[in-house]
């Protein structure tokens, strides 16, 4: 079931953040070079299983020209399973424990390929980590009890785990992963040639208890490569205010460099440099099964390299810190719904025409028939809940003739917007039909592994009267002056004086 997964050794101080070379790789399409030697770099190429979780995110629906999203999920493992790694990630102590997920960047590709989002999430999110089973030894590892670091998904049984966390807290399909460890970003780095990055100030990360990544740069532009580049990734002391989100941006601006580097640099057209760059490429990889070999990794390099860099949107998931660590935001519900719809996050998406609300296959049932339980989600980080909602809103379905409608005062939730939620595909027509007749639009009906029956959660948008009216949708990015560009060649690092020399 598993593949030949490197083992899942490595613990120690939790500060890879290196997928962004494997999205450069993928997006020149260097892993055409495999052709030469298909053979030998499929054997270069490790896999795992997709998704370890027991529920499933439906794929979305296809655009007018039948075109759908991509969503692969970048990881970066903390692992220390070899005297490289080990040498390299240090924490000797640590060597041959479990990995972790340090780094955790969603790719979202649109449908139409005209762009793409890259989506960091911090290492020490708060999450719930699902039930996951490991595909090696079926060791089943139950939920997390309570909230926990997002890196710690690794844990559970693998790359797999990390994918059903993602798909878990954003509701996104996940279609790949691709993860890379230390070694592999620094092989990967040096066939690449160096990657130029910038500093408004002398840095050096290293401070007087030893804590740091090592690197030392002059200000200005300098091209990395290699243990260098690693340094630049891994570096937290010493950029900004030293936290986690710092780090991110450092490593979107040497991604988008990267990517930038490797569309125009005429000399990567060698043989000898591409071969080289995909040797190192398919070492370094774990995938998943539906990218288990070169001509899949071709194919999907492909469609990456169609995105002009200016169609490029990096981010960091809004987040709010909960002690040392942090927890999304209500921003965050807002960023992952961009994507569930493949809204362009830089704003740019041509005017779509209004979709159509798609009615189910399925015929509801008589009114009289149809239970549906009511429940109060009004609640908000401000507000304590609007009394009576799930009452009030039950007696409207029942005056219409929903007869079995009837509130549940056993929970009350916080939702933003009021939801129609149904357990299986037979229930869909009967979610459709309760939503219709209060005015609620079809997009707010969802599948839910949640709830039993048909459940209509009356949201913060509702906290008063009888008549829904649908929320204007913002469909903004959240913290966009925080975004970055993929051809913004002005990005420079902002190094801390407390790190400089």
């Amino acid at each position: 079931m598993g593949g030949r997964r490197r083992g899942r050794p490595g613990r120690g101080r939790r500060f890879m953040k290196w997928s962004a070379t494997v999205l450069a790789v993928l997006i020149v399409g260097t892993a055409g070079a495999g052709y030469l030697y298909y053979r030998h770099l499929n054997g270069n190429i490790k896999h795992d299983d997709l998704n370890l979780g027991d529920n499933k995110v439906a794929k979305p629906t296809p655009n007018a020209a039948g075109q759908t999203p991509l969503n692969i999920l970048l990881i970066g493992s903390d692992a220390r399973d070899t005297e490289e790694n080990q040498k390299l990630g240090g924490a000797r102590e640590t060597f041959g424990t479990p990995p972790r997920a340090d780094v955790q960047m969603l790719l979202h590709l649109s449908a139409d390929r005209s762009n793409m989002s890259v989506i960091s999430m911090p290492r020490d999110t708060l999450v719930q980590i699902p039930k996951c089973t490991d595909p090696d030894d079926d060791e089943v590892y139950p939920a997390s009890d309570g909230r926990v670091a997002t890196n710690q998904s690794l844990r559970h049984g693998g790359p797999g785990c990390t994918v059903a966390t993602w798909q878990e807290l954003t509701g996104i399909h996940i279609d790949h992963f691709i993860m890379v460890d230390f070694a592999g970003v620094v092989s990967m780095a040096d066939a690449i040639g160096g990657v130029p990055v910038c500093v408004d100030a002398n840095i050096e990360s290293r401070d007087s208890q030893g804590h740091g990544s090592g690197l030392k740069l002059e200000e200005g532009t300098h091209p990395i490569k290699g243990e260098q580049a690693l340094q630049w990734l891994r570096t937290r002391y010493g950029f900004e205010d030293g936290s986690d989100l710092a780090r991110a941006k450092a490593q979107h601006m040497y991604m988008t460099s990267m990517v930038r580097e490797l569309r125009e640099n005429a000399t990567l057209s060698s043989p000898m440099k591409l071969r080289r760059l995909a040797e190192e490429a398919t070492d370094a990889l774990t995938v998943d099964p539906g990218l288990d070999d070169v001509k899949k990794l071709f194919d999907l390099s492909n469609e990456l390299r169609k995105v002009d860099p200016k169609r490029i949107t990096m981010t960091t998931m809004p987040n709010r810190y909960v002690g040392v660590q942090v927890e999304p935001t209500e921003d965050a519900e807002q960023l992952f719904r961009l994507v569930r719809e493949d809204i362009a996050l830089d704003g740019k998406d041509k005017k779509k025409a209004k979709a159509e609300e798609k009615l189910s296959d399925d015929p509801a049932a008589p009114d009289a028939e149809l239970g549906v339980q009511v429940q109060n989600g009004t609640r908000t980080d401000t507000l304590a809940p609007a009394g009576g909602r799930a009452s009030t809103v039950a007696g409207l379905l029942v005056d219409q003739g929903f007869a079995l409608a009837a509130a549940d005062g056993s929970v009350v939730l916080s939702e933003d917007r009021t939801v129609v939620r149904y357990p299986s595909a037979e229930l869909e027509g009967d979610a459709q039909r309760v939503a219709k007749s209060l005015g609620i639009p079809l997009s707010s009906v969802k599948r839910s592994t949640e709830v039993t029956g048909v459940t209509l959660v009356v949201g913060a948008d509702w906290r008063e009267g009888t008549a829904y009216k649908a929320p204007k949708r913002d469909d903004k990015l959240p913290d966009a002056d925080k975004a970055l560009n993929g051809a913004d060649e002005d990005a420079c690092m902002h190094v801390n004086p407390a790190f400089t020399f």
